[in-house]
């Protein structure tokens, strides 16, 4: 299985970082792990709404970019369907068996996905009606995917 997580963003918060490298490491022994990270669109801190579409859709096509179209792709926004982690190693798995091998998590800027990504999205979770920063996101996803597949090969992970 390829996961791409495709982010808005770059990462530079060393504890942040040295949790993503720890996952992708244990990751590698079941999928190939792809971390594409993008610039965020620079902007004033108050926005207009119109403003706020005009980062959002810059930002959505750099996401688009980098997206093929056999991929499946899975959007993180606050207004996406929660899941538990069982469900989410279930759903990776029926993924696998159905031969989608591509799979990419997205996660936006701070102002989060334009309507392009989200329609381009063929599925759409959320892990709270918290708001986190997209940052650290990347590491709970991470560790969220690797906890799928250790579900998956009934392997032993705490609870």
């Amino acid at each position: 299985m390829n996961i791409s997580i495709v982010t808005i963003g770059k990462l530079k918060e060393k504890y942040l970082k040295q949790g993503i490298d720890e996952y992708l490491k244990r990751l590698s022994t079941y999928a190939k792990i792809d971390v594409i990270e993008l610039p965020d669109e620079k902007a004033p801190e108050n926005l207009s709404e119109i403003e706020m579409i005009q980062v959002k859709d810059k930002e959505g096509e750099r996401i688009l970019s980098k997206i093929s179209d056999d991929t499946h792709v899975i959007a993180l926004a606050i207004e996406g369907k929660m899941k538990s982690s069982e469900q989410l190693a279930k759903d990776l798995d029926q993924l696998a068996t159905y031969g989608k091998s591509k799979i990419a998590f997205v996660i936006g800027g701070s102002l989060g996905l334009s309507t392009a990504v989200m329609k381009r999205a063929n599925d759409t979770l959320s892990f709270s009606k918290m708001t986190f920063p997209h940052q650290l996101m990347k590491l709970i996803l991470l560790e969220q995917v690797y906890r799928a597949f250790r579900i998956n090969r009934g392997e032993p992970y705490h609870k």
